[in-house]
């Protein structure tokens, strides 16, 4: 059930389809952050047993980013995206239905599931389907609309837990995913990875899901069990050798699902570093706003969304502002100009109180870290092949995610151990200097690098035009522009 329409009319349609989808899976997210209390007394559960409901979606999501990502390769990336946006329609009927946790946990799964497949299909769809001149033009137009979905997400779900209840808001992501669904099928073209044959290596898929599942369980239940419980230890050590044996796996296989060889790719990598370590800052410093919010500042969830209002409004614009800056500048400079505003903006944010001054500081402190996380998709693609562009995606998505859920738990467990000795507020703050001057010392160290290779004639220098040459492929490094 696809149109015959023109070239133009399916980049339309495509770029409509995955803008949607991505809003829906960013939406979804942020809103729930704040409907957490509101579950826990609908379902007469604790908060801390609520939380699973986040801790399970991002568990999902996590693992299978990069198998997502290689079977939109393998397969065919339009399948995939159709598949992955049904699962995620699904899975929001069945949260919005749920008569209990264990049913909601189960349909979040399902959500993360299908986010999981749709997110680097999505942004493999616009690789493929978009010429070159105008493909880091269409990504960044894709996440601005996305963080739209972002910047929304605490205010919807603030003021729909307020409202007519939380479930609302699973009601809201239902008939938007479906409509997603519906313009895919009929405008999105079908795209694969031409050289590979229709095989999966489903060794390493379950390899690297028992890694990244046992992981993830770890970091965060570890607070909860005991960091020298021998269940968390179990966790730690099951994941670090399924992971070794993942690694090991990928190098013999005949066709891996991640060729290792990715991360010979310098510039790749250092997009990969600095994007995961902004997404963790991202990460931290909105849960910690929202620790500080409502428990120092005793707002209530739709006042506290709409403090939210102005960083996540930055975040939305920091897409379209990304590509505008990747015309002018090479992909790690911008990454590093990204570190730069976040994490002055994080140690600055420590220290502020009146509001006339604490919401100017949140939104810089949010541009920077946005930019970081959304540009990082987007160069990414300008430094693989465009067959690939979906394991490179997957394998992104899956550093932010993963780093993210150890930084978000790494800062509960520290709140804890520090919030006996000090109050709330100077636990949290002491928390946004130490990532804010982390992600600075990052910013530093990728230009550092950058400038030797400069020096050792690996790259082109930062004065080029950033249109004087392609961006690197695999085998073409002369073209290399990180």
């Amino acid at each position: 059930m696809r149109a015959e329409s023109s070239p133009t009319a399916r980049r339309k349609g495509a770029f409509v389809a995955v803008a949607l989808a991505l809003f829906c899976i960013q939406l979804d997210f942020f809103a729930l952050n704040l409907a957490l209390p509101g579950i826990a007394a609908e379902l007469g559960v604790t908060v801390s047993a609520a939380q699973w409901t986040l801790s399970a979606y991002m568990l999902a999501i996590g693992c299978f980013f990069i198998v997502g990502g290689r079977v939109g390769d393998v397969f065919g990336r339009r399948g995939t995206l159709l598949a992955g946006t049904a699962l995620f329609a699904a899975g929001s009927v069945g949260c919005a239905l749920a008569p209990g946790l264990g049913a909601l946990v189960a349909a979040r799964v399902a959500q993360g599931v299908g986010a999981a497949f749709v997110f680097p299909v999505s942004v493999s769809v616009i690789t493929n389907t978009f010429p070159e001149e105008s493909r880091a033009k269409a990504l960044g137009a894709v996440f601005g609309v996305a963080n739209i979905g972002t910047a929304l997400g605490p205010f919807v779900g603030g003021g729909l837990t307020e409202g007519p209840g939380w479930r609302w808001i699973f009601c809201l992501m239902a008939p938007l995913s479906a409509l997603s669904l519906l313009i895919a099928l009929v405008y999105v073209p079908d795209s694969r990875d031409a050289s590979a044959p229709r095989q999966l290596d489903l060794l390493g898929c379950a390899l690297v899901v028992c890694s990244l599942a046992t992981l993830t369980l770890a970091v965060e239940r570890g607070d909860a069990w005991g960091w020298e419980s021998a269940r968390t230890l179990a966790f730690f050590a099951v994941a670090v050798a399924a992971g070794g044996l993942f690694v090991v796996r990928e190098r013999r296989a005949r066709h891996p699902l991640v060729d290792l060889r990715l991360f010979r790719n310098v510039p790749y990598v250092l997009v990969t570093a600095m994007g995961s370590l902004t997404n963790m800052g991202y990460g931290v410093t909105v849960f910690l706003a929202t620790l500080y919010l409502q428990g120092v500042r005793g707002l209530s969830p739709l006042m506290a969304g709409t403090v939210f209002l102005a960083p996540a409004l930055l975040v939305a614009l920091s897409g379209p502002l990304g590509v505008r800056l990747g015309r002018h500048m090479r992909a790690t400079a911008v990454m590093a100009l990204a570190g730069a505003v976040a994490g002055t903006g994080m140690y600055a944010l420590a220290g502020v109180g009146a509001w006339w001054l604490y919401v100017p500081v949140f939104a810089w402190c949010g541009l920077g870290l946005g930019l970081g996380w959304t540009y990082s998709s987007v160069a990414t693609q300008q430094v693989v092949a465009p067959a690939r562009a979906g394991e490179a995606s997957g394998v992104l998505l899956t550093f932010l995610v993963t780093l993210g859920a150890i930084a978000l738990a790494g800062t509960a467990a520290a709140i804890s151990a520090m919030t006996p000795q000090r109050p709330p507020e100077e636990a949290y703050d002491a928390i946004l200097r130490l990532g804010g001057v982390v992600i600075v010392a990052a910013a530093v160290a990728v230009m550092v690098v950058r400038h030797r290779l400069v020096a050792l004639g690996k790259v082109p220098p930062l004065s080029m035009r950033a249109d004087a040459g392609a961006e690197p492929r695999p085998g073409r490094e002369a073209d290399r522009r990180p």
